[in-house]
């Protein structure tokens, strides 16, 4: 889709996360910078200001040196509420009539480059759970946190990256795992990533940067971390007899950080042709650390990224 827009010569807003393998992301990368377009990935975590004062912030060394960021997703859900068992919105569980989906649909062009199978109406409405469509938990959640410490730490795309994962209760036909846990490392940076992804537990994981002389905590998750607060290098929890750890700083944001939305700035961009906030390049690192994980995982193996051949090995 993106390459059609291109060559209608529109610019071009894209939802994350960005494609399904590395040759579709350096077809799509170069497609953008010939035709000299404005593209935006749907990252909305970069209009949040919290980002950008946390940047400044550990750039000034509040924290102390950053060696380990922890992020996560979570749900739980009732079994008639499977996650990712909608039918078409996030949270919808009413099914249409099937009859009227099959003459409202065309398959064969829903398809597209997947395999050829007859119409199958799990595959069409809860796409997310299977490996023809799409890259599970990696690309539905694992990247929006993992541009968002991206967004922060401007590491770029991680050296190596350990995945497991594993259905624990939905076993259902879904081929995508319920439990989905990524650790990447930045050799140069001297700093590991973690992402925990569990659909099977309604505890949070809000992004935690722990540097040397402390810790800085977002309130949400990626695409929603507004606030954060940031605590002295101690113990996260003491027990009720004795106080409570207190934040050595609170950010949350004023009228002084107002930025433009992520859709305000796309649009800016296309009338004055100044670059995006998740232009191509962006996207690029966006991809290629995702499906470092999707290939970890399917591989069974610890993947490294040859920069140089851009390629996952």
């Amino acid at each position: 889709m993106l390459l059609d827009a291109l060559a209608a010569g529109k610019d071009v807003y894209c939802e994350k996360g960005w494609t399904i393998s590395v040759a579709a992301a350096k077809r799509m990368r170069a497609a953008v910078k010939q035709a000299k377009a404005i593209m935006q990935l749907g990252h909305q975590g970069r209009q949040l200001p919290s980002a950008d004062v946390a940047r400044q912030m550990i750039l000034q060394g509040s924290i102390g040196d950053i060696t380990l960021v922890k992020v996560g997703r979570f749900f739980n859900a009732a079994p008639d509420r499977a996650p990712w068992r909608w039918y078409g919105g996030y949270g919808n569980y009413t099914r249409p009539d099937p009859a009227q989906v099959v003459r409202d649909l065309d398959w064969e062009r829903w398809l597209g480059s997947r395999p050829k199978i007859e119409f199958n109406e799990r595959h069409f409405w809860h796409w997310r759970c299977y490996w023809p469509y799409g890259t599970g938990q990696a690309g539905d959640l694992l990247s929006h946190e993992m541009d968002f410490v991206q967004t922060v730490l401007r590491h770029g795309i991680p050296d190596s990256c350990v995945t497991s994962g594993h259905n624990a209760f939905w076993r259902d036909d879904r081929e995508v795992p319920d439990t989905w846990n990524s650790a990447y490392v930045f050799e140069k940076q001297n700093c590991t990533v973690t992402f925990d992804g569990c659909m099977n537990s309604a505890r949070r994981q809000t992004p935690e940067f722990i540097g040397r002389a402390g810790r800085m905590i977002f309130n949400e998750i990626g695409q929603d971390a507004s606030q954060f607060e940031t605590y002295a290098d101690e113990s996260a929890y003491k027990p009720a007899r004795y106080p409570q750890p207190v934040p050595t700083h609170v950010f949350s944001p004023g009228k002084e950080h107002r930025k433009p939305s992520h859709m305000e700035n796309f649009l800016h961009c296309v009338r004055t042709r100044e670059t995006p906030s998740c232009n191509e390049d962006e996207a690029f690192i966006e991809a290629v650390t995702l499906l470092m994980s999707v290939e970890s995982y399917r591989q069974k193996r610890q993947v490294h990224w040859d920069a140089a051949k851009e390629e996952i090995v």
